[in-house]
């Protein structure tokens, strides 16, 4: 199916926070409970609709193991967009979130958006870590933020498209070089042909966009 834009995104977070169970339930609408550990990256795609256009979200999902973590960083080049998670359940995957966002920050582009999730609110007998931190810790990085399920599928659809909207509303603003694919946006075949037929009724000529 045709696209105007395809995005690129990249799930961070530690080891066992539910970053593969995410993918799964927003790309094929299931949870599976057993999951094994991501060896390096495994990736996911969808397409969505913002603003009446189609967008293809294109998502990699990354080993949260230490072992792995030069992998990782190779992905945040040319990642428009970025889920970091914890797990509600597990202080210290919360704890960790800070050395991630260094991470993130410092190997990606400075307009990559970022979304917080708590994942796993579902387990709110278990939980170990507030609403408001989670809140709180969104605020002072100037992240967007979201509780999530992956087994209920709560927010799991609004955390991948919200972040969908924030970057296409980047776009409008002219804040991301479309035309740069090291920011992760890639022109589709889609947005090219509404851009050829405008130029051709006013007579003039546009070029394709990129594919795939």
């Amino acid at each position: 199916m045709a696209y105007a834009y395809l995005f690129k995104y990249i799930i961070i977070g530690d080891t066992g926070v539910g970053k593969s169970c995410l993918l799964l339930q927003f790309t094929d609408k299931r949870f599976q409970p057993v999951h094994d550990l991501t060896i390096g990256v495994e990736f996911g795609a969808r397409m969505i609709t913002i603003d009446g256009k189609q967008i293809k979200l294109q998502i990699w999902d990354t080993a949260g193991q230490e072992s792995f973590r030069s992998i990782t960083r190779s992905y945040y080049r040319g990642a428009a967009g970025a889920l970091l998670v914890y797990d509600i359940t597990r202080r210290d995957t919360f704890n960790h979130l800070t050395t991630w966002l260094e991470d993130a920050r410092q190997h990606s582009n400075s307009n990559m958006v970022i979304m917080l999730i708590g994942n796993k609110s579902d387990l709110e007998s278990r939980r170990e870590v507030k609403k408001d931190e989670g809140e709180a810790f969104a605020r002072e990085h100037g992240l967007i933020f979201m509780e999530t399920s992956a087994k209920t599928a709560s927010n799991v659809e609004e955390a991948f498209i919200n972040t969908a909207r924030e970057i296409y509303e980047k776009i409008q603003e002219g804040v991301f070089d479309i035309n740069n694919e090291a920011n992760g946006i890639k022109i589709g075949p889609q947005h090219a042909a509404t851009n050829a037929s405008h130029s051709g009724s006013h007579g003039g000529q546009q070029a394709g966009g990129g594919c795939c």
